[in-house]
């Protein structure tokens, strides 16, 4: 429990008046919107989700990097870019997130434009496969001063790890994920608070007691079981989980799929959050895997007026 309340307390000391404020605008305005239903708009978003690169090692089946499947530009995101945005943004800005789709780490400056985040006081969070973790990128990471740290680790085993993250060696992960823990001791620090997140499946939905035992043996601090999205569901999905908690869709009497839960129509997110690829589009929902929706786009006009 102490673990968890460093890493709140390491978020909340990001919280300035000014940063308050903003988010005060923000759930004002949502709130206006959802009560009379006019679209209402203050403040600016308190969450990024920015792209480091849409290049990826693995192959993973429901991913359009890992399929190699973007009808969009692919690339990396560039370093003046970046700071250009952060500048615009950080007095407002609480959370920064270093993933969309790709592989973070692919990108060469990526964490130079962690630590860019984080010397303006913003939380700073990213997800990665774990394959690139050597001793120099963890020890590396650690100097980031990057505040999270997502390993997906969706299986116990080579083979059942190996059916969803194709391509990908499952010890290689473990020794990224040790030698993240031995630079954190090494260096005292209490950040990246750790997270292995394990994406059930049906194929590894009989491992999930194991990876709880993984994880402590290595001192991860936490695991997150994730359910997951798969794009051909109606007629059913070997990837879809038997055990109903992690699945997101139902059975229905006639043997086809459906969604379990039910799609409002409203949403939190579109008020505080948002995305920006790698080369300057604006979506406002992380399901447009394509940036389909695009509110706008930073080559050619700044984000303030965009938003």
């Amino acid at each position: 429990m102490a673990i968890y309340t460093k890493d709140t307390l390491n978020f909340v000391s990001k919280l300035t008046p000014r940063r308050l404020w903003n988010v005060g605008k923000l759930l004002s305005s949502y709130y206006v919107t959802k009560w009379t239903g006019k679209a209402t708009q203050w403040g600016l978003p308190m969450t990024i989700s920015i792209e480091p690169t849409t290049a990826c090692n693995l192959r993973c089946p429901e991913c359009p990097s890992g399929l190699r499947a973007f009808s969009r530009p692919t690339g990396n995101l560039k370093q003046d870019f970046f700071r250009k945005t952060i500048d615009e943004l950080h007095k407002q800005l609480i959370y920064l997130i270093f993933y969309f789709q790709g592989e973070p780490y692919i990108n060469p400056g990526f964490l130079d434009m962690v630590k860019y985040a984080k010397d303006k006081g913003i939380y700073t969070i990213t997800s990665t496969n774990g394959h690139f973790l050597n001793n120099a990128n963890a020890k590396k990471t650690i100097e980031s001063g990057l505040d999270r740290m997502i390993i997906s680790v969706d299986g116990t085993t080579q083979e059942t790890y190996e059916n969803y993250r194709k391509e990908g060696n499952l010890e290689s992960v473990l020794q990224g994920a040790r030698n993240i823990v031995k630079w954190k001791k090494e260096m005292n620090s209490a950040t990246p608070h750790t997270i292995f997140q394990f994406l059930v499946v049906k194929p590894n939905e009989h491992q999930i007691d194991e990876i709880y035992k993984i994880a402590e043996e290595i001192g991860i601090d936490e695991v997150k079981l994730k359910t997951a999205q798969v794009y051909e569901y109606e007629q059913g999905n070997d990837l879809i989980p038997t055990i109903e908690k992690y699945s997101r869709y139902k059975k229905n009497i006639n043997g086809t799929y459906s969604v379990k839960n039910k799609l409002l129509n409203h949403c939190w997110k579109l008020w505080h959050a948002c995305v920006i690829t790698w080369d300057g589009l604006v979506v406002p929902c992380c399901f447009d895997k394509d940036a389909q929706h695009r509110l706008g786009d930073m080559k050619d006009k700044p984000f303030k007026e965009i938003w």
